[in-house]
């Protein structure tokens, strides 16, 4: 999933319609899916051990409250993202997995009043980003406990509304995500994991 081919998706299948207004005091909630896609070279850990971890896609909901006019407070929520990961030195591979839920407060700022095509409203935000890990596995034999620390991060995020009524809009958003996370193995420290993603999504949103 691109963002480029997004835009051109939407740009295809949608026309030109009145204005999103985005006023002090409106609410909006956007809800979709988003595919998360971790950076390449996601660290080495103790032994040698390369690590690779996979992207995945869910479901995702967020509400935006303005603060001023085109400025608002955005809470980022999904269901828990699901990761396989590969750890790989010499000829050995040894495969793991995990679950997080990556929950991200932002500001953001809602660009208005441009002519742009298509009615399109562009955003940017910045924020914090908070991941926590659950259900981590290592397949290396019987009692074997893999974890990762929770992790706090910057965030980043763009993206573009595209009004098809008064109030309802498609959105096409990237976010850029620091996550990076402490593993042990059995107890004991074996390096950090660094999965600091691009997250790509489409969404319905709704203001109030």
């Amino acid at each position: 999933m691109k963002l480029q081919s997004l835009v051109l998706a939407a740009a295809t299948a949608l026309t030109m319609t009145s204005a999103f207004a985005v006023p002090a005091g409106t609410w909006t909630v956007a809800a979709g899916a988003h595919y998360v896609d971790p950076k390449s070279n996601n660290g080495t850990l103790d032994n040698g051990l390369s690590v690779d971890v996979d992207g995945g896609v869910r479901p995702t909901i967020s509400g935006e409250y303005f603060i001023a006019n085109n400025v608002g407070v955005e809470l980022l929520a999904a269901l828990p993202f699901h990761h396989d990961i590969t750890l790989k030195t010499g000829d050995t591979t040894i495969d793991a997995e995990t679950q997080h839920l990556p929950p991200t407060l932002s500001v953001q700022y809602h660009f208005d009043g441009y002519d742009l095509p298509m009615n399109v409203k562009p955003f940017v935000g910045v924020g914090v980003n908070y991941t926590t890990f659950f259900k981590e596995r290592i397949y290396l034999g019987n009692g074997n406990d893999l974890e990762l620390d929770d992790s706090v991060g910057v965030a980043g995020h763009v993206g573009l509304d595209i009004p098809f009524a008064p109030t309802e809009a498609f959105r096409i958003d990237a976010r850029y995500m620091d996550i990076k996370t402490d593993a042990s193995l059995n107890g004991t420290d074996i390096g950090e994991v660094d999965i600091s993603p691009w997250v790509y999504g489409v969404a319905f949103v709704k203001q109030f």
